[in-house]
């Protein structure tokens, strides 16, 4: 029950998904003339009289009336005028349609190469651009445009079309209408002229538009549209949880830039098609490629992102390990490969990849794929690691083989027949380890020959004399393949864990950089360092929300519009993609988990780059997902600190609020109590009771000014506002003011002071100084029990001066001992239990701590009460500079 909801909720979330831009409809026909966009417009005329906002932004008529008739009435969009060689074109106006933003869009012909300079390639680009910007968009295609049928149309018909659409783009359908006609009534068109004009129609007649080629494209379009429409309606059953439908499968198939990559893709698509099953085409790379074999596997990744599915570049010291690893970890149920002719010598050593993987993957689904465009010579193994071109390798062979013969001809007077081979098989194997297979059995022949020639008699002719020295000399032979083989193998391995290694190595230094970035500059400095490391390319990263770029090349504007293209729409863009194409920069979203751009990265690649090796854009797009990941990191901390800024400047907004609703309305209603009395009763009263009134408005009225005093003075503590204007004071004469002070407001209050006489006098802010330790003894005063005094301390200690103020009150528990010097924190506690305000500490530690002091505090004696210690440095004043006499 649980997995049926699952899948409903999955369901219902990628309905939601292919729905949250604008809608797509596509009108599929099996060729050109079938009536597609005469049932588009047609359609389009229902909507219009419905009230539904539709304009035009291209419709091709060809000239055909009754078609153009139907533009009538339709808001058409002004098309765009590109010169191209001398030639005006005509091309969909996308940001006409895009600041138009009518409700539906017609796109006519979605397979249609976009004129150059254009922003996008192809047309159906600019139609997934108007999709994304929540535009319905109507649009017309014939079947042998669809990219994954390219080949299989190739066979029917034998055109290669080379105006495609990725069948990725029918994952955005939302309507697919099927428009048919019988092959018998469509040559009766394209005969009466309706379809093309007279010469062309007889042209297309006896190629194109023969009666069986017209069959077997409408079968290809009725089943391309039912598998459409079968799958809305499994997803429709699956969100209503009707049904239980199968377990999905995934689909994994191998390419090696052997010539057959592209057809492999695109046999790969159809297959996974059919079993609604996602699928990722692989490459392994388990030694060093050249440029061909490279382009191939970049142009087959390619074609692959655009028909839905995904690339992924493998490392291993093995083709089969890679795969089968692979396959293990991501659910890989079906595996495709290609056939290719094999080279019998390695099957004396060795399994084929075939044999492989069948023996070792016994519960996979292995498709085994004819392939008749592959190249005719056999599947190379791979270049030289370290050398450049075969004819170098080969010079090494040959090389080696001579210095083997001229080793073996100054020591044969010392070693036998036999041991002499040792000397050639060292050869081989040292010109394996450093080139290719193919260049291992060159010196493994030619050093059979020289040993042959040179060594066993009769000499100087290949002939043997003896059975004994053919046996010899055929061991020989095997010996040094089995070993070429063996140290070639070993070295691909050792190359393709040191780029692993690397490659680990790289994001293992960027995860450190990153690890360290508190913002999202630091995050984009970080990462832009370590692509250009990585990828010896300049680099250039920019976060959204935050105007400052990394980068130690700027993009131009064109560069800089494909920055902003692959931003807003989460896709790759500029140099070596399909949008852009002619900047000189390849930018790459930076992508959150839920696939929203939330930066991008740049790399320039110029004529020096000509295009990005298959590892190159895999080691840059992990590099990106984790600067994206820091990126994301950065944002959390920062939107943490303001929710806790948030919270604080709550807390203490609250705690305002409460000790001003307190502290300004007792004095204040005293004193406006006393003032009424005094203005109402005062002839009634007699002089005590009218001085007592007074004394009231006096006493309340300072204690309203000490509060304001407390909360000025918390102002400028908070704003670096406070100003120290240092002065000898005595100790005692401080000590003493203040209490005087406590003493005219709290009269009720008994002090104890305990200060030497031969204290020294200090260099401070006197009433700073003072306010600070009134502010402690009043605190002291309001825990105290009555009667009791409170004692004040002063003492010298080495070059502090030490000030203590002690009380006997109830204490303070140790939990709450450091809190109590914390804004707007009270204690309330004592057997008066006064309530303060929370400042006066506050403003005691500040004060204290802008002479470069401390305010501890401390359990009081015998556990009783509590001591505060405020703790001043014994400073000297600076003498001033001498005055200029000159």
């Amino acid at each position: 029950m649980n997995d049926t909801r699952s899948r409903q909720a999955d369901a219902l979330v990628e309905g939601l998904q292919r729905d949250a831009g604008g809608k797509l409809t596509v009108f599929l026909g099996a060729a050109p003339g079938v009536g597609k966009t005469f049932r588009m417009l047609t359609r389009a005329q229902e909507q219009l009289r419905r009230g539904v906002d539709v304009a035009v932004g291209l419709v091709e008529t060809h000239g055909r009336g009754d078609t153009a008739a139907l533009l009538d009435g339709l808001p058409i969009i002004p098309l765009q005028q590109v010169d191209y060689h001398g030639h005006r074109l005509q091309e969909m106006d996308l940001d006409a349609v895009l600041a138009r933003h009518p409700a539906l869009v017609l796109v006519d012909e979605l397979a249609h190469r976009n004129a150059p300079g254009s922003r996008h390639e192809r047309r159906w680009q600019d139609v997934m651009e108007l999709l994304d910007a929540g535009i319905d968009v109507w649009t017309t295609l014939n079947i042998q445009h669809l990219e994954s049928l390219n080949d299989v149309v190739m066979r029917i018909t034998g055109v290669r079309v080379s105006e495609t659409v990725p069948d990725g783009v029918f994952d955005r359908l939302h309507d697919i209408v099927l428009v048919d006609l019988p092959p018998r009534e469509l040559i009766e068109r394209l005969q009466q002229g309706k379809v093309y004009v007279p010469e062309q129609a007889a042209q297309a007649l006896q190629a194109f538009f023969s009666p069986a080629n017209l069959t077997a494209l409408r079968e290809l379009a009725m089943q391309e549209a039912a598998d459409r429409v079968d799958s809305s309606l499994r997803e429709t059953r699956a969100a209503r949880g009707e049904g239980n439908l199968p377990l999905r499968r995934r689909v994994l198939v191998a390419i090696d830039g052997g010539g057959q990559s592209e057809y492999l893709v695109r046999v790969a698509r159809r297959i996974a098609e059919r079993r609604d099953a996602p699928w990722t085409v692989v490459t392994v790379q388990h030694r060093r490629q050249d440029e061909a074999t490279g382009r191939e596997i970049d142009a087959a990744f390619a074609l692959a992102r655009r028909l839905g599915g995904e690339a992924e570049l493998l490392h291993g010291p093995g083709i089969a390990d890679a795969l089968l690893d692979y396959a293990a970890h991501n659910a890989v149920s079906s595996l495709v490969l290609g056939r290719t002719r094999e080279r019998p010598l390695a099957r004396l050593f060795n399994q084929t990849l075939t044999q492989q993987l069948i023996q070792r993957g016994a519960h996979y689904e292995i498709t085994i794929i004819s392939t008749p465009q592959a190249r005719a010579r056999a599947r190379r193994v791979g270049l030289s690691l370290d050398t450049g071109s075969w004819a170098k390798d080969a010079g090494l062979a040959v090389l080696a083989t001579a210095v083997a013969c001229i080793a073996a001809w100054l020591g044969e007077r010392w070693i036998g027949l036999s041991d002499l081979a040792m000397v050639f098989i060292v050869a081989v194997v040292l010109v394996a380890a450093r080139t290719r297979m193919s260049a291992a059995v060159l010196a493994a022949t030619l050093c059979f020959l020289a040993y042959n020639f040179f060594f066993i008699a009769p000499r100087f002719t290949f002939a043997i004399s003896a059975r004994q020295g053919v046996i010899t000399v055929f061991l020989f032979l095997a010996a040094a393949l089995v070993a070429g083989r063996l140290a070639s193998r070993l070295r691909m391995q050792v190359v393709a864990l040191r780029a692993a290694n690397r490659h680990a190595t790289l994001r293992q230094a960027l995860g450190r950089q990153l690890a360290g970035a508190a913002d999202n500059a630091q995050v984009a400095h970080a990462g832009r360092a370590a692509l250009e490391q990585a990828l010896d390319a300049p680099a250039w990263v920019r976060l959204a929300g935050d105007t400052s770029t990394s980068g130690s090349a700027a993009p131009g504007d064109t560069d800089l519009a494909a920055a902003d293209w692959a931003l807003r729409h989460g896709q790759p863009a500029g140099r070596c993609t399909d949008t852009l194409a002619g900047a000189d920069w390849w930018f790459l979203p930076l992508l959150d988990g839920e696939g929203r751009a939330i930066g991008v990265a740049g790399l320039q690649f110029g004529r020096q780059h000509p295009r990005l090796a298959p590892e190159q854009r895999q080691l840059a797009e992990a590099m990106a997902d984790d600067i994206a990941q820091a990126a994301l990191r950065t944002q959390l901390v920062t939107e943490l600190e303001t929710a806790h800024l948030h919270n604080e400047t709550e807390r203490l907004r609250s705690a305002l609020l409460s000790s001003v609703s307190h502290d300004l309305r007792s004095p204040l209603a005293a004193m406006i109590g006393s003032a009424d009395s005094l203005s109402n009763y005062a002839e009634a009263m007699d002089a005590v009771d009218r001085r007592a009134l007074l004394d009231t408005i006096v006493v309340e009225g300072e204690r309203l000014d000490r509060y304001i005093q407390n909360l000025l003075d918390m102002t400028r503590l908070g704003h670096d506002g406070l100003k120290l204007n240092r002065d000898w004071i005595g100790v005692d004469e401080l000590i003493g003011s203040a209490a005087r002070r406590l003493q005219r407001y709290q009269p009720e209050v008994r002090l104890s002071l305990d200060i030497p006489a031969d204290l020294a006098p200090i260099w401070v802010h006197p009433a700073l100084v003072e306010q600070a330790v009134f502010n402690v003894m009043e605190n002291a005063a309001k825990f105290s029990p009555p009667g009791v005094p409170v004692q004040v301390r002063a003492r010298q200690q080495d070059s502090t001066l030490r000030i203590e103020v002690i009380d006997e009150g109830p204490g303070i528990p140790d939990a709450e001992r450091t809190r109590i010097f914390d804004m707007f924190y009270s204690v309330e506690r004592g057997d008066r239990g006064r309530q303060g305000t929370g400042l006066g500490l506050t403003i005691c530690q500040g004060m204290i701590g802008a002479h470069g002091g401390q305010v501890e505090a401390l359990p009081g004696r015998d556990g009783r009460g509590t001591l505060v210690r405020m703790t001043l440095p014994l400073l000297t004043p600076q003498p001033d500079p001498a005055p200029d006499n000159g």
